[in-house]
């Protein structure tokens, strides 16, 4: 048993009046963003993102205490 031609075209046809053309464009759009978003995150350098942490700051100020 497959889902024949019909079918899908039915769901189509459901999904754009439950939801409208607009509605399914701005979504379409929403997830594009994200994708992009996803791919730069992933290309990035994590160690280019974060700034230098200064450890001699920190222990100064337990020394004191």
């Amino acid at each position: 048993m497959s889902i024949g031609f019909w079918q899908i075209a039915i769901v189509v046809i459901l999904v754009v009046l439950l939801f409208g053309r607009g509605k399914i464009s701005s979504l379409m759009g929403d997830v594009a963003k994200g994708i992009k978003s996803f791919k730069k995150g992933m290309s990035s350098d994590p160690t280019e993102d974060s700034e230098p942490k200064n450890i001699s700051d920190n222990q100064d100020s337990k020394n004191k205490e």
